[in-house]
């Protein structure tokens, strides 16, 4: 509440241009209720508070924005001023910055940083965007093969690096050859005389500048390294990525990740990134574009399962407790479905599902669907028997759930692994494509085997003729109710014709003979 008040006083006040006011309330605020302040104001007021703050808060503000503030807040300045904020940020903090701005203005202000800061921030923006390269901070701290510890530790007083930057030290060769990483705490233990080379170690853990920025979360994932190194084609160390940038480059697929399998993947540019911004505030065809494609996948199946619910017309007419379970039995299979295809691409991305032994993880995930399915399918037979059957003297209808659950189960989660496996191999995007194929496959199917079964199991008794069979007999034949097996006459007819030919007998009104 106490947020909420600041941030409606200080937007008061920019909006009044009383300047020295919002100056007042900004400078009573910490650093995180400033962030939030700037990140729900609108993108101008944003720019004006933040010119607002005095010089200590500014940069540790900064930092914390998301990009997108961080240009729009860039943009509304002087170069003057912008240079001063992107000279104290890190190389790869300042190309993150610039890839949200237009490319006119990263020009103009990238020709105007100091020499060594221009050429560091060109050799980043030359990799390609979502590889190691663009994401990595040139700067490391790194220690000759031929140093001592004492050597190495005096470097580490003189640097200028901040603490999380130094908890590895990289070790090279003269010609920047990389040879592994020595712990600090370990240069700590060490004797004094030992060569950092005989310190160091995983040599082997490390990515090259044009792998994929994922490679290097899979690699920290399986190290316990703070930081990986960052190689080119000749082995040579050319930057770093420490834990910090990964878990925003994790945050970043995840997210993409979980759009893509709303259906909101753009697949006209599979690699470009999802915005929220542009799914939020821009055109409305952009939102549209991006998700349309797949739902037809839906749509398509949603007629599909009616076809077949038309089909089973007569079923549900005369079992209309059949009718209580088919959400349940589409539902269930959707989740299950759902559950494998985000466990299916998580592992894929973080590399602990390799596609050459995709059988083994298939027949797993089939095993694991299997237990599922024999578990919820008891579970939901037994309510279906106790819930609907026995009261309407129909306990076969639990067999046909619990049956039909159990399979829908297995299958759904069978098709969460080999969809995305399929679609990978044929060149697809997996994540927006499999969970409507999925849920078409299993629907139709499932809803196939349940209908099929309530109709077999309880017996289910086939649509008469449209037409009635009528028993044709002489002028001078009279029959009975009892004579004709099937009948409903309360009368007699007496005509070999059908009875809109004929003529009743007198004495009898609305009565005639019906056959089998």
């Amino acid at each position: 509440m106490k947020l909420e008040s600041n941030y409606n006083q200080i937007r008061e006040s920019i909006r009044q241009q009383q300047l020295n006011t919002a100056r007042q309330h900004l400078g009573q605020l910490s650093v995180q209720d400033t962030l939030s302040i700037l990140e729900n104001l609108q993108p101008h007021e944003a720019a004006l508070a933040f010119r607002l703050l005095d010089r200590n808060t500014m940069l540790s503000v900064f930092e914390t924005l998301s990009s997108n503030r961080q240009a729009q807040i860039i943009r509304s300045m002087t170069d003057e001023d912008a240079l001063k904020i992107i000279g104290q940020l890190e190389t790869d903090e300042s190309v993150q910055l610039f890839e949200e701005m237009p490319a006119k203005v990263v020009k103009r202000l990238v020709s105007q940083l100091d020499e060594a800061k221009r050429e560091s921030v060109n050799m980043v923006l030359g990799y390609p965007d979502g590889s190691a390269g663009r994401r990595m901070n040139p700067n490391t701290f790194t220690a000759r093969r031929s140093q001592t510890v004492a050597e190495t530790l005096a470097g580490l007083r003189a640097s200028h690096f901040s603490p999380e930057d130094l908890e590895v030290v990289f070790v090279i060769d003269k010609e920047r050859f990389f040879h592994g990483y020595v712990h600090v705490t370990e240069l700590l233990k060490a004797e004094a005389t030992t060569k950092v080379i005989d310190l160091a170690e995983h040599a082997g853990w490390i990515v090259r500048t044009l792998d994929p920025e994922m490679s290097a979360v899979r690699v920290l994932s399986k190290s316990d390294l703070p930081a990986v190194a960052v190689l080119d084609t000749e082995n040579r160390l050319v930057g770093m990525l420490s834990s910090v940038d990964l878990v925003d480059v994790a945050e970043e697929e995840a997210s993409d990740l979980m759009y893509r399998k709303a259906g909101m993947a753009d697949l006209t540019a599979e690699k470009d990134h999802i915005f929220s911004q542009r799914l939020t505030q821009g055109s409305i065809w952009y939102p549209v574009r991006v998700r349309i494609l797949f739902l037809f996948v839906t749509l398509i199946g949603g007629l599909l399962v009616g076809g077949l619910i038309d089909r089973f017309e007569e079923t549900l007419a005369a079992v209309l407790a059949a009718a209580v379970f088919i959400p349940l039995v589409m539902d269930m299979g959707g989740n299950v479905g759902t559950q494998s295809t985000t466990i299916f691409a998580r592992g894929f991305a973080l590399g602990h599902i390799k596609l050459r032994e995709f059988r083994r993880y298939l027949l797993r995930e089939g095993l694991i669907g299997a237990t599922i399915g024999v578990l919820l399918g008891t579970l939901a037979g037994i309510i279906a028997y106790f819930w609907q059957g026995i009261p309407n003297g129909i306990p076969q209808i639990g067999l046909a759930v619990g049956v039909s659950l159990a399979v829908v189960i297995t299958l759904a989660a069978m098709l969460g692994f080999l969809l995305p496996f399929i679609m990978i191999k044929l060149g697809f995007d997996h994540a927006p494509g499999a969970d409507p194929f999925i849920t078409t496959i299993k629907d139709f199917s499932g809803l196939a085997l349940y209908f099929f079964l309530v109709a077999t199991l309880i017996g289910v008794p086939e649509e008469e003729s449209d037409e009635t069979a009528y028993v044709p007999i002489s002028s001078t034949q009279l029959l009975t109710k009892s004579q004709v097996p099937g009948t409903h006459a309360s009368g007699v007819w007496h005509s070999n014709t059908r009875p809109d030919e004929g003529a009743w007998h007198p004495g009898f009104q609305n009565t005639y003979c019906q056959g089998d």
